[in-house]
């Protein structure tokens, strides 16, 4: 009787025919020979071994190959070259912009085996049934893709939270591996909605993903008293040491939302254990994908910024998949492991020349083998965009009347990302507010094109340098809003208008013409186009908003985190202004 054992990853392991290539009375499928192998279980380099593999999986790692290679084994001579275990992201954003098989075909070939994503963007506006979707888009790829559960913390009342049955399915699935981020402020301020999905998925088996930007003594130790076993936010290297002191697992952040790794770097020069050291991205825009790949780049800054080429090797490799409790299976080159292995010519060049994931070569000096899956989107997840009717530039206007002047909340960017709340005494005309380009005030709103398609709120910024236009998009964080800005509100209107037409996406309009655009009819979320027609499109669309007075680096994120949970402080949502310092909604109006 065979015994066969059903790995994380969804592939069958028979164990008996892994033993028969052990002891040589069976031929392995693929025999990587000669090589010079990193253990990163003790940090040795080995010479002269070969790895046997059956199927998917590793039957054999030793110099005695003797009966185990036959006339139809696939050989691989390493020619003394590196042989490492393959990647694995333990934090990164699939659901943004470009596709799941976009956002794989440029990451195969560097070497990345394993990932996993966060799923909250697509809970927001599509619930569980849209999630499901999603992890089927996941599957059956030529790599492991992993996710965590959402866990939902939200400034909108209408996508904080996930309902406990959901909960529950999600965790049951094999390919969902921990709880998603749960932004610290959320849990002290809301300790009776948050405790019990954080206990719901620690019951389950499943680690907690943490999120403690801005948390240090007393509110650390709370937040991390709840479960947590790792943070993706610690940007020096001594808040790397105050949390690896606290016990979890600190992912250094190295992706197109931030680049922590220099900065960080110096913790390696403090004597500690790196073991519970990770690398990540935390996402990828297309395109940093298109232009640096996946983590071997990661990989390979790590090596640059000093850290051993060894440690870094485990920070991307063991390390992630003993977090995730998946060592079992991933993040190693050992007997009964998932057969994902990369050779390279040597650790500081850090490019792979073969990647073999699940025992097949799916690249060779860059080139791809293999393609990643296209997935058929159900009609729910590609009609997301539930507004009933288009918008009309009175929509947009801000009623004070009885008023010549009026006391009014006004958002602040203090840099690209993070804002704060000023009151600013404004002139009323004709009973109205309006933008003011002249000052740098404009106006921004948030849509709810979910939940309650249509319930909006109008506010103010200041500083985020618009002249004239408006710049839209659907995948405002955190939430199922719509988030658009303008200094004209009749091109703001066009703007959310065409996001309606196009089922999603990103927008930009000046003087009453659409200059700019990238569908996005995935979830409203993520294009069906190729990594380089989305990179070309985010690119005539950063230079348009730039034109149009914009100054940031990527005003795109500067927008769609205006509706954000973690950075600070003053948000926007369809509710109202959110003050992320005490969790509370206000309206625009100021006493």
């Amino acid at each position: 009787m065979k015994t066969q054992y059903t790995s994380s990853s969804g592939s069958k392991k028979d164990i008996q025919q892994l033993m028969r290539v052990a002891l040589g009375q069976e031929f392995a499928d693929l025999a990587v020979v000669n090589s010079r192998l990193l253990n990163v279980y003790t940090g040795e380099l080995l010479e002269g071994l070969a790895v046997c593999t059956k199927g998917s999986w590793i039957a054999y790692v030793g110099k005695d190959t003797e009966k185990k290679i036959g006339p139809q084994t696939e050989i691989i001579d390493a020619a003394g070259k590196m042989l490492i275990p393959g990647l694995i992201d333990g934090h990164t954003h699939l659901a943004w912009l470009g596709s799941v098989e976009a956002f794989l075909e440029p990451i195969l070939a560097g070497g990345t085996a394993a990932l996993v994503t966060e799923s909250l963007e697509v809970y927001a506006v599509a619930g569980l049934a849209g999630v499901n979707d999603f992890l089927d888009a996941l599957c059956d790829q030529p790599i492991k893709v992993f996710s965590t559960a959402p866990f939902m913390a939200s400034i909108s009342r209408r996508a904080h939270g996930i309902d406990s049955g959901d909960l529950k399915e999600l965790l049951s699935r094999r390919d969902i591996v921990g709880l998603g981020e749960s932004y610290w402020q959320t849990v002290l301020q809301k300790p009776d909605q948050a405790l019990p999905t954080l206990e719901t998925a620690l019951h389950s088996g499943k680690p907690l993903e943490g999120h403690t930007a801005g948390a240090r003594g007393n509110k650390l130790a709370a937040y991390l008293a709840a479960g947590i076993s790792s943070c993706h936010e610690p940007i020096t290297a001594d808040e790397v040491l105050e949390r690896l002191r606290l016990g979890i697992h600190v992912m250094i952040r190295e992706g197109s939302i931030r680049r922590d790794l220099e900065a960080i770097a110096a913790v390696k020069d403090a004597g500690v254990d790196t073991r519970r050291l990770i690398l990540v991205t935390d996402g990828l825009s297309p395109q940093d994908l298109t232009e640096k790949g996946g983590m071997e780049f990661v990989v390979r800054k790590a090596i640059e910024h000093g850290f051993d080429p060894i440690v870094a090797v485990q920070m991307a490799t063991l390390n992630v998949a003993e977090h995730f409790r998946l060592d079992a299976v991933i993040g190693g080159i050992a007997p009964g492991r998932s057969a994902d292995m990369l050779v390279l010519p040597d650790l500081q060049t850090f490019r792979a020349e073969i990647v073999i994931s699940n025992g097949k070569v799916i690249a060779r000096q860059g080139r791809l083998l293999v393609e990643p899956r296209r997935h058929r989107y159900l009609p729910a997840s590609l009609t997301s965009v539930l507004l009933p009717d288009d918008v009309t530039p009175t929509d947009f206007q801000i009623v004070a009347e009885g008023a010549t002047r009026v006391n009014v909340r006004v958002i602040e960017m203090v840099t690209d990302l993070v804002t704060k709340e000023i009151v600013l005494d404004l002139l009323v005309t004709d009973g109205r507010i309006n933008a003011e380009p002249g000052r740098d005030i404009v106006k921004v709103a948030a849509i709810d094109r979910t939940h309650v398609p249509g319930k909006r709120f109008v506010g103010l910024i200041k500083g985020f340098g618009l002249k004239a236009g408006a710049l839209a998009c659907s995948a405002a964080w955190d939430t199922s809003d719509i988030i658009v800005a303008g200094a004209d509100d009749g091109d703001m209107a066009i703007a959310v208008n065409r996001i309606r037409k196009l089922q999603g996406g990103v927008v930009v309009v000046a003087d009453g013409t659409i200059e700019a655009e990238l569908p996005l009819p995935v979830f409203g979320l993520m294009s069906e186009e190729s990594l380089d027609r989305v990179a070309a499109k985010l690119a005539e669309i950063k230079a348009s908003v730039n034109r149009l007075g914009c100054p940031f680096p990527d005003p795109l994120l500067t927008l769609v985190t205006l509706t954000g949970a973690a950075i600070p402080y003053l948000r926007i949502c369809e509710e109202g202004l959110v003050n992320l310092k005490n969790g509370t909604t206000v309206g625009l109006f100021a006493n």
